[in-house]
């Protein structure tokens, strides 16, 4: 497998882990609002993983 196919694919499965956070993190926000913090937090950093690939992968 080519660097650059381990990238898509890698930033494939992030981008489905980010869509599952933020999702969680607005559905805990009427219950558990230090859950959802979390879960917001831990979207954003996905996303930050998702923007370097992003960048590494541009041709």
């Amino acid at each position: 497998m080519t660097p650059f196919k381990n990238i898509q694919e890698k930033r494939k499965k992030l981008l489905y882990h980010y869509k599952i956070l933020v999702e969680d993190s607005y559905n805990w926000r009427e219950t558990d609002s230090a859950l959802s913090d979390i879960q917001e937090y831990n979207a954003i950093k996905t996303l930050e993983e998702i923007n370097l690939l992003n960048f590494l992968s541009r041709s």
